[in-house]
């Protein structure tokens, strides 16, 4: 089922949890309609990646265009934050004409290998489509930086997350830092 929102107030991605066990949503808001779908950290930075790529590109392109102005978004998340989906892939295009990009999330779906895709089953796979402006782009890109760094810091010798009871670092000979 595809549901497709043009006229976004809101766009962005923001965590419930505490560091170390938040689960990642990115939301849109259209009028009264507030959507949730939760995806992976790593889901969240190629997004947050490829945006401001796109961003660079359509600057290349266009140079004359108006530049995308940053509007920094500190607010939470609109509550209650209700799951709809887990996001499984994502898409992003850009339209010339309406100078929009066009953002498709799509359902994960356990079943992804057994599926030919004329299979009726297609079907109850659940796809929205949302269309944001440049400027709604770099601030999720923005966003999607600082909610990225708000997570466990890194061990400096070994790279991998620090728990707030420490953890053990294979580089430093199983010390706990």
């Amino acid at each position: 089922m595809l549901r497709a929102f043009s006229d976004l107030s809101r766009f962005t991605v923001g965590t419930v949890g505490l560091p170390g066990e938040r689960t990642f949503y990115l939301q849109l808001k259209s009028g009264n309609t507030v959507i949730s779908a939760s995806l992976e950290k790593s889901q969240v930075a190629a997004l947050s990646e490829r945006l401001n790529y796109m961003l660079k590109e359509i600057r290349m392109v266009h140079p004359l265009a108006p530049k995308a102005q940053l509007v920094r978004d500190s607010l939470p998340l609109d509550m209650p934050v209700m799951d709809e989906f887990r996001i499984g892939s994502i898409a992003i295009f850009f339209d010339e004409e309406t100078e929009l990009i066009q953002i498709d999330l799509r359902e994960v779906n356990v079943n992804d290998e057994d599926i030919e895709d004329d299979s009726p089953l297609m079907e109850d796979v659940e796809v929205i489509r949302a269309f944001i402006t440049p400027g709604q782009a770099k601030t999720l890109h923005d966003r999607a930086e600082l909610v990225i760094a708000a997570g466990r810091q890194p061990c400096p010798f070994c790279g991998f997350p620090i728990d707030p009871q420490g953890h053990l670092c294979t580089r430093a000979n199983g010390y706990r830092r």
